[in-house]
């Protein structure tokens, strides 16, 4: 009878384990980005960053509705790719929603970027400069020997057209993926991550690691002038952690020791708002994902699970789910 018993709590152990591995997120990307004017950022994208148009198309209809929360919407979605990377921009024609505030800054809770990485940060800086792009940095950054963890690594932040923020980023040799040092000839090579900015480490792992399965990477602790011009917030102080899933780009938290968190996300965020990003997670049990997140009371954009079908009509399942600060990761199958 006690090895039945012990049979039975096995089987029920290798039972949960397998539930909570199909839950996990084992891939993320495309990274979204709600945009004012398709072509304008298309073209952005295109001529000054390399990206190339993939896919473009027009949804409408009850599903993407329930999908992003907002009724009557009809949107023009565009897919760009760089490298292995795909940014999604949505364009939505029917409402269209505010503008990123003029006065936003780096720690404030609704920053988010993706890191664009680059094969020679000088060639690079330059070519944007050619295109009279909008400076947060004051110019590129080179992170300091005492930083073992990010020593060597160069950056630059700057606004496409919406105000969006992005970063330019340059990988010596031993740091970031091996991938960044095959640069096939190519200044621009792909996307490494997306960055959040967040108000406590602990509360964004336990949402992205504990509950999405996200793998905890590294950190490092950033601080100093250099930082500081990166960023432009004076005394910036930062704790970055980052994480990866199996496959797709990393995901990485901001959190600003100091002079600590900016702004907190607005509650009245939609998704036609231009500060709205949203990151696709693609898991195999999307509908036990959304109970799980649902029991421990995180915030919606959609209404449920939603039934979607894709280009080639056949049909997925799929939510838009709030992080602790805000941030919308749009967990599908």
């Amino acid at each position: 009878m006690k090895s039945i018993i012990r049979l039975t709590g096995l089987l029920l152990l290798f039972t949960i384990n397998i539930t909570n591995i199909e839950a996990q997120v084992k891939e993320v990307g495309p990274i979204g980005i709600t945009v004012k004017d398709m072509n304008t950022s298309v073209k952005f994208y295109s001529e000054v960053l390399g990206f190339k148009k993939i896919s473009d198309k027009e949804v409408y209809g009850s599903q993407y509705e329930q999908l992003e929360g907002i009724f009557g919407l009809r949107m023009r979605i565009v897919r760009m790719q760089l490298g292995d990377e795909v940014i999604e921009l949505t364009d939505y024609l029917t409402s269209g929603g505010r503008s990123i505030p003029e006065d936003m800054r780096s720690n404030d809770l609704y920053f988010e970027h993706i890191a664009i990485v680059v094969s020679d940060m000088e060639n690079a800086y330059r070519h944007l400069r050619k295109y009279m792009v909008m400076h947060v940095s004051t110019a590129p950054q080179t992170i300091p020997a005492n930083n073992v963890a990010a020593a060597g690594v160069k950056a630059f932040y700057f606004h496409d057209p919406d105000m969006h923020d992005l970063e330019l980023i340059y990988f010596p040799k031993g740091k970031g993926q091996a991938k960044w040092q095959n640069t096939n000839g190519k200044l621009f090579l792909g996307i490494d991550h997306t960055a959040l900015g967040i108000s406590n480490t602990d509360s964004s792992l336990y949402f992205y690691k504990n509950i999405l399965g996200l793998d905890r990477k590294g950190d490092s602790w950033n601080m100093g002038m250099e930082q500081a011009h990166l960023n432009n917030i004076e005394g910036a102080s930062l704790h970055i952690t980052g994480l990866h899933a199996l496959s797709g780009v990393g995901i990485e938290f901001l959190q600003y020791l100091k002079p600590g968190p900016g702004k907190p996300f607005p509650a009245d965020t939609r998704a036609d708002d231009i500060w709205h990003w949203q990151t696709t997670l693609i898991a195999d049990d999307v509908t036990s994902l959304y109970n799980k997140l649902k029991k421990l009371n995180y915030s919606f954009v959609s209404k449920g699970v939603v039934e979607m079908k894709d280009k080639d009509g056949d049909m997925y399942k799929a939510f838009i789910v709030r992080d602790p600060d805000g941030h919308a990761m749009l967990v599908r199958e």
